[in-house]
């Protein structure tokens, strides 16, 4: 019994470091794309892109419960359709890769 929690109090450590890394990263990474953004829209162009936020938040706050619904659905059924089309790609890739060999 003791090894058993033993092992399961490590799995969860070492589940727990690995969670750790990639909130890391995660996090470093949206640092970097902020700076990047802040620095590209730099003394330009941030009114445009407030007014755009803006009515993309108006726009969200009007919606009726049934297009509430409907929005990540159809936000899902694109990411289904984008990741279908690079399996796609990467299954032709492999085919060419093989005949080549």
């Amino acid at each position: 019994m003791g090894n058993f929690l033993n092992k399961a109090f490590n799995d969860m450590k070492e589940s727990a470091k690995a969670q750790h890394q990639v909130d890391k990263a995660n996090f470093e990474a949206v640092k970097a794309e902020s700076k990047a953004n802040f620095q590209e829209n730099r003394g330009h162009n941030t009114f445009a892109k407030a007014k755009a936020d803006a009515k993309k938040t108006w726009d969200e706050a009007h919606m009726t419960p049934a297009q509430r619904v409907e929005k990540p659905r159809q936000e899902q059924e694109e990411q289904i359709a984008a990741a279908k089309a690079r399996t796609e790609a990467a299954q032709i890739r492999l085919e060419k890769a093989k005949k080549i060999q």
